[in-house]
């Protein structure tokens, strides 16, 4: 696929089974500069979507920016799971459990709702365990409880801390305007799987975000430090921001850092690359993320943040096998010929 923007997103996935394709995915990606400036893309560009959770690290800057993580000697854990979206492992749970108490507060304080874990092993202790989910569990936890810290540190109500027109949310909304270059004063707004706002933000936005994450020279001193020292607790503690057996982990950590990637819901995912000073956005038309997954690591692989070192560690995860009830390998989820060529 040619590096020219089309007004519809081209076949970057396909499902195999057997030797024949089963299924097929459109996307559309893009590289950018921390300048804003385009230096990959595919497909739609332009389109405004949902970025969900792939932009936690950009909705945690406010809690080291407002002295907050500071204030409440937070660690390389504690701010890497504010970047999380985690499987609820018991280090999970743990850590947001010691940091809501830290804090004063506890978990009925958490407003993100509850689910199982979805760490499998994680689940089914629970579950034999004769427990039930609580707001620790959800993947969201160390988010919100970000959000809940800034807002303890500058005196601001705990409660509806997930409404639009908190303190919090005006804060974080703030800085993903700055972020991305975009004015989101007028972007179509949601609710998030956890409650909290979400906005229709241009793909080219949400990796310029990304990119001024990764080369952050250019903004104001304040926000230069405090996306360093979240890239370091990222880097540092890799299975905070994911956990056992997931591709975001296993990115950040294979690379040391030098590819911070987060996913999103509904086929959204991004990356940051301080090595190279760019950012990265992938949006899937049809919200599968197993198509996201294979499809940033093709656009990782054709800027050269992905070598054949890195390539060969992940290698189950660029071309993903698929297996059968009985363990039998059936097919793959794998790049469609031409995508991030």
């Amino acid at each position: 696929m040619p590096d020219t923007q089309t007004n519809s997103a081209p076949v970057a996935v396909e499902v195999t089974r057997g030797g024949a394709v089963e299924s097929r995915h459109r996307a559309s990606a893009v590289v950018v500069d921390a300048g804003g400036k385009v230096m990959r893309q595919w497909g739609n560009i332009d389109q405004a979507v949902f970025p969900r959770s792939a932009i936690k690290s950009i909705q945690a800057l406010p809690l080291i920016e407002t002295g907050a993580a500071e204030a409440y000697d937070l660690g390389d854990s504690e701010i890497a799971l504010a970047c999380a979206s985690h499987g609820a492992e018991s280090f999970h749970t743990e850590t947001v459990s010691a940091w809501l108490a830290r804090i004063g507060l506890t978990e009925a304080d958490l407003e993100c709702g509850a689910h199982l874990p979805s760490h499998q092993p994680s689940l089914e202790s629970l579950l034999r365990g004769g427990g039930s989910p609580d707001q620790t569990h959800n993947n969201c936890s160390g988010k919100h409880l970000g959000f809940l810290t800034t807002a303890r540190h500058l005196g601001e109500p705990t409660k509806g801390y997930i409404g639009y027109d908190h303190p919090v949310q005006r804060r974080v909304i703030q800085v993903l305007s700055e972020m991305s270059g975009i004015d989101l004063s007028r972007a179509a707004r949601g609710a998030d799987g956890c409650g909290i706002p979400t906005l229709a933000i241009p793909l080219t936005g949400i990796a310029t975000a990304m990119a001024r994450f990764a080369d952050p020279s250019g903004l104001a001193p304040e926000r230069v430090q405090a996306t360093k020292r979240i890239a370091q607790a990222i880097t540092a503690r890799p299975e905070m921001v994911a956990g056992t057996g997931r591709f975001c982990t296993a990115l950040i950590g294979e690379s040391h850092g030098s590819i911070l990637a987060k996913t999103g819901a509904e086929g959204v995912y991004v990356a940051a690359l301080p090595a190279l000073g760019l950012g990265v956005a992938v949006k899937v038309d049809d919200g599968a993320g197993r198509a996201s997954q294979v499809a940033v690591a093709a656009v990782l692989r054709a800027i050269g943040a992905i070598d054949d070192d890195l390539e060969q560690a992940l290698a189950d995860s660029l071309v993903a096998p698929i297996h059968n009830r009985a363990g039998l390998r059936t097919g793959e989820v794998r790049p469609a010929d031409g995508w991030a060529s």
